[in-house]
Formats: C-alpha cells, structure tokens, sequence
C-alpha cells in the first residue's frame, strides 16, 4: 500500500522563475489529497502526470494567497472535467466567503458540491478519517491563522502466522477470530494468545506538512515520532529576525524541530525568492539534522513500509 509525498510547489510568496508557490500531493493507498494550491497548481498536476479528478480533499493551512490562490481555478477545471463527486476542503475561516464569492461570480450553477469544513487554527483535533488514514491539525504560530496537517496512516489488520495455522489445524472461524485480535480457543480446549497467532504487516506509517510558521515546539511534540516531516524553511539562520517578524522559521529553526519531533526525515520548503541556489540552505539544516532534503518540485518522497519491532 502507497504512502507518498508529490511536491508541486517550493516558492514562497514572491514569483520566481524555477519555483512555483506551495502545494503537494499526498498519495495513502491511491487515495489523493492535495495539501495547499498556490497558483498554478493545476498545471503542476498536469506537469507530473497527476489526475486531479482523483483527489478526495483539499487541505489549506492558511488563506495566504501563494497557498490558496490557485484552487479556484483548479475547481473550475475539475467541472470541465465533468466531475460529479464532491470535494471536500479543510481550511480555516473565512474560507468559505471566498468560496461563495466565487460561485456567485464565476460558477453559478456548480456541476459538483465543495463540502467546506472549517479548521480551528487553536485546536489539534481529527479532521478527516477513512478506513485507512486519519489527518490531524496542527497549530501553527504565523501571522495570520495557520494549521499544519498529520497524515496518520490507521494500524492495519492484523495477519496470522501461516506456520501456525497449520501447527494447530485452525479452522476458518479460529483465524477469523485471530484476526480481530481475539485469543484462540483450540479442539483440545486450550487457549493460544493472539500474540503467539498473529503480527502487524508493518508499522502505521505518517507524514507531517508545517507550512508557515516560527519554530513551535508544541507543533513538533505533537508530530513526535513522524516519518516524514515537511517543514518551511523560508530563510538562513542569519535572517533568524526577519523569520521572526515575518511568522517564518529559518533552515536551522527546521531542523531543530526535525530533531525535537524524532523525525525520520526532513523536507524543508517555501524558500524566499532571494536564494536562487536552495543548497544553501539544505546544508545549514544538515549541520543539525543529517537527513534533510529539499522539496524539488516534482520529487516524490515515499515512506516504506517497515515491520513493527
């Protein structure tokens, strides 16, 4: 099962040549969400070969236009697209007076729904669950109100042991119960814990998008132990004030929070126009935290899966 990051967008505010304003593509089990659309965003999914009439949600983390304006036009595409289901969005208020302000202007009579459901910039709390996945909030410390996203893949079934199923000739109904967790009662009228029947395929696995904001060490506790970690990283440690100022972090502030959420990697993202070599910036986040890598547009980090210990 898939569980994967696209990178469409690595700019932050100001248009640059080579970069594109933030937006990704999360893939869990061939189930896509996009997270942030800055403009452009829908020609990036054509660029790297994505459906967008795949996507089952949109997460916006702030209404900040290099991460919002290119949603409505992706909304009008999808309806030339012919696109009937709805599409849910989870993005802070007053999201949806913009929405409304665009069906009334340029999609009147909307061939598909836009379910908005507003995100509570203050609250860590379940957004969005399916089967296999759960996505959390995360409060973020930006100028405006700002929410970072987890992406938390859901334990999956447990499988039973196929040497014990023939060990113990266990019927049907004996593995079904192993299955759900259950201890086994055997013919001969003993019983096997589940834990000597049965193990986890893999561990759950889990990404984690901190888009703007200073270094907050509440966002990284409650991203503890990710996988994979995005976080912006918009200037060098020497604009450290500027970062401040401006609700950013630097690419040192990153890597701090890499190390204090015990992040399996890092991604670090929305630069600032004024390096054009992000290298730079890459190397100073190294010298904390070894395994930090730049958000090329078009790469795709994928987190394998890894048995439990």
């Amino acid at each position: 099962m898939s569980f994967s990051v696209t990178i469409l967008g690595s700019a932050s505010a100001k248009p640059t040549a080579g970069r594109h304003p933030s937006a990704q593509v999360v893939n869990v089990h061939e189930q896509l969400y996009l997270v942030d659309a800055g403009e452009g965003v829908q020609r990036q999914l054509f660029r790297y070969g994505i459906n967008p009439l795949k996507l089952r949600a949109v997460f916006i983390s702030h209404l900040h236009g290099d991460h919002v304006f290119g949603l409505f036009p992706l909304l009008s595409t999808l309806g030339l697209y012919g696109r009937k289901t709805s599409l849910r969005v989870f993005a802070p208020a007053p999201f949806g007076e913009m929405l409304a302000c665009y069906r009334r202007y340029f999609d009147p009579e909307p061939p598909f729904p836009v379910e908005w459901s507003e995100v509570l910039t203050t609250e860590h709390a379940l957004l969005f669950e399916n089967r296999t996945l759960e996505v959390w909030s995360i409060p973020l410390r930006h100028r405006v109100p700002a929410a970072g996203f987890l992406f938390r893949e859901k334990e999956p079934p447990l499988n039973v042991r196929k040497e014990r199923i023939a060990e113990y000739g266990l019927s049907i109904a004996q593995i079904a119960a192993a299955k759900r967790g259950e201890a086994v009662l055997l013919d001969d009228g003993r019983t096997l814990p589940n834990g000597e029947l049965t193990y986890r395929p893999y561990a759950p696995r889990s990404y984690a998008y901190l888009a703007d904001t200073n270094y907050s060490a509440k966002a990284a506790r409650l991203v503890a132990g990710v996988d994979l970690l995005y976080h912006e990283a918009t200037y060098a440690d020497a604009e450290r004030r500027i970062a401040r100022e401006r609700g950013h972090s630097t690419a040192l502030q990153a890597a701090k929070a890499a190390v204090a959420a015990r992040a399996g990697r890092l991604v670090i993202g929305h630069y600032s126009a004024r390096y054009r070599d992000e290298g730079v910036l890459v190397e100073e986040a190294r010298t904390c935290f070894p395994e930090t890598f730049p958000a090329v547009e078009g790469e795709t980090f994928t987190i394998e899966k890894r048995r439990e210990p």
